[in-house]
């Protein structure tokens, strides 16, 4: 069980499900299915926060295709809205500047950028400012060949960069329904192609709530 330094307890989260209309599934079926999967909350794009028979929904969105100064603003404009923002990562340049921002909790994508991208000067600026790369599974699930290794490696390598500069991990399914969602024992054998122990895996699903906590609480493990 992980612990804030106040006592605080982080929530295993899907980081990022993606309900109807754009999805298939109502946050309220995501949500049922979460708590039978194992989690105790989910990150659920463009929803409300409230709760469903004990599963928290987390609102978040998801900002992609835009250039950074828009990022900036949209973080901006969700600060104390208990609004997730995760950001489609784009080149080098454009990591630093977005994982330099505040209220930009997570950076999505590493799986299909270029293998410089995300660097070792990208992993500092994350660590730094307790930015977190999300591990999406998706394509790990449902990726075919070349798309499925790349997803692979690219998680390899960062596996090597959290090692050595300790930034924050999530784990989401990007589900757009029940169907894509996977069980927290499912998840860690996933994780497990690509490095990550059990120890590993429950951290990186405690990984929201290590992003939204007070900077001034450091992570304990018990």
């Amino acid at each position: 069980i992980f612990f804030y330094g106040n006592g605080i307890s982080m929530k295993i989260t899907d980081a990022c499900v993606v309900p109807y209309p754009v999805g298939d599934s109502s946050v309220r079926r995501l949500a049922l299915e979460a708590r039978s999967l194992g989690f105790d909350s989910i990150v659920a794009l463009d929803a409300q926060a409230h709760s469903v028979c004990g599963i928290d929904v987390v609102p978040g969105i998801y900002v992609s295709g835009v250039p950074a100064k828009d990022v900036q603003n949209r973080a901006k404009k969700c600060r104390g809205t208990g609004t997730i923002v995760s950001v489609q990562v784009g080149d080098n340049g454009f990591i630093r500047t977005v994982a330099n921002t505040r209220g930009v909790h997570i950076l999505r994508g590493i799986y299909a950028a270029d293998k410089h991208a995300f660097d070792h000067v990208t992993a500092k600026i994350a660590a730094d400012n307790n930015t977190a790369v999300d591990i999406d599974l998706a394509p790990v699930i449902f990726g075919r060949g070349h798309q499925r290794q790349k997803a692979i490696h690219r998680y390899l390598d960062v596996m090597v960069l959290e090692r050595r500069f300790e930034f924050p991990l999530t784990i989401s399914s990007s589900a757009r329904s029940v169907l894509g969602m996977r069980a927290v024992r499912e998840m860690t054998g996933l994780c497990s192609l690509f490095g990550m122990d059990e120890t590993g895996v429950q951290a990186a699903l405690a990984g929201v709530a290590r992003v939204t906590a007070p900077e001034e609480n450091p992570v304990r493990v018990i």
